[in-house]
């Protein structure tokens, strides 16, 4: 892995992902927090805390967990990849390592 990627921020991770799943035709979604007077918060209800950083959709539904290279699955974000798959869904983490490695273009090609 080059040094540029290993310092890649997971929103430049992000950023790229977004781009090129773009260029191959997927449909995106991401939900931002936003600055309130209590901190960073996203506007979720029900069991939505935590939902993959990324829904991306084409001719099948993936989901995307983004971390930087030192970026973990928090308990709550290993729920929802538990239920993702075992319904049969695909559910990716990726970090700088597997966009360095062509891991993330392999499954949106």
């Amino acid at each position: 892995m080059s040094a540029g990627v290993e310092q890649m921020t997971e929103v430049e991770l992000q950023d790229l992902v977004i781009e090129l799943a773009h260029l191959f035709g997927w449909r995106v979604a991401h939900f931002r927090p936003a600055r309130t007077v209590d901190g960073w918060r996203t506007a979720v209800a029900a069991d939505g805390a935590d939902w993959p950083d990324l829904t991306l959709v084409r001719d099948r539904i993936v989901f995307a967990e983004l971390k930087s290279s030192r970026g973990k699955l928090h308990f709550q974000q290993r729920v929802w990849r538990d239920a993702l798959t075992g319904a049969g869904a695909e559910h990716y983490l990726w970090s700088p390592a597997d966009w360095d490695s062509g891991k993330v273009e392999c499954v949106l090609r």
